[in-house]
């Protein structure tokens, strides 16, 4: 087997000047100096025999072959960064931090209670907490920034199991003006009202869960959309497991609906590569499955 012209560096480098406009800018991202970053590129080009790219007044520009190669060695960046990742992981025997997505629907006390739980077992392990909503979850496994995610659906070539049954109930405070129709209520009346949604933490942007007629706040959490609800703002669907207590203690109250009072979603468990899960991770999704059963 030939042994590789080009080094990580070098196809490093070029990722560099092409992601952060030119060289002088990569040079400052990779805390080198512009010529070594040029001398890096001008290298790489010599040894494949390929013309990866052009100027185009300050900015570096790839031509058709650098398009093609910058994309494999994206992927050789990645599979080289996850040896090292497993490596010490083997090292280390546990993880020292797993970074873990949480859909911002998935019950708060199951969390903390499962955190709770994790805690004696961790050797130490770290937990990093992100909360997600809708493709958030996605975005974080697509990114690399996640190693377990709590997700409303599982994202193409991820692997998961489905993890709890989440109950939206329709609710608004008890003085809010459509629990003062004394009726069943209507579309139309709900599109008179202001609806309280929570904002795709994602890129993509998905709505979902809203009216289209409806005026509506959009909030970036569960907890902001609860509590604006309860001081009467707005209405809109919520956990029910999430609310218990604010309707136990008259803060909330069911809509009166015949139909969409309640609807129903499904969180799944994903890895974000199930080859490299460690022991700390596989003790965590464990103890989340026990909890959510």
């Amino acid at each position: 087997m030939n042994s590789p012209k080009v080094t990580l560096d070098q196809w490093r480098t070029l990722q560099a000047v092409i992601d952060y406009g030119g060289y002088a800018q990569a040079a400052d991202h990779l805390h080198r100096s512009q010529s070594s970053v040029s001398y890096a590129v001008k290298r790489l080009q010599e040894l494949l025999g390929l013309k990866l790219l052009h100027i185009e007044g300050r900015k570096a520009v790839l031509s058709d072959a650098g398009k093609i190669l910058l994309q494999r060695s994206r992927q050789l960046l990645a599979d080289a960064s996850l040896i090292e990742q497993q490596a010490h992981h083997l090292e280390q025997g546990w993880e020292a931090e797993i970074r873990l997505a949480v859909e911002s629907a998935f019950p708060t006390q199951i969390l903390m209670k499962a955190l709770k739980q994790f805690e004696p077992l961790s050797q130490k392990t770290r937990i990093r907490l992100q909360e997600v909503v809708l493709s958030g979850a996605e975005e974080a496994l697509l990114n690399g920034d996640a190693d377990l995610v709590i997700s409303p659906y599982i994202p193409q070539g991820f692997l998961g199991e489905e993890l709890i049954q989440i109950n939206f109930v329709a609710v608004a405070n008890p003085g809010h003006a459509l629990h003062q129709l004394g009726r069943s209520l209507t579309t139309h009346d709900l599109n008179r009202e202001t609806q309280v949604i929570v904002s795709d933490s994602g890129k993509k942007g998905i709505d979902a869960g809203w009216l289209s007629g409806s005026q509506r706040w959009a909030v970036n959490s569960l907890e902001s959309a609860r509590k604006i609800i309860s001081n009467g703002l707005g209405f809109g669907w919520l956990p029910e497991k999430d609310i218990e207590q604010q309707l136990k203690d008259k803060q909330l109250k069911y809509l009166p609906l015949n139909k969409g009072l309640c609807h129903t979603g499904i969180l799944y468990l994903v890895y974000a590569d199930l080859n490299q899960v460690g022991p700390a991770t596989r003790q965590l999704a464990e103890v989340l499955k026990q909890l959510s059963r």
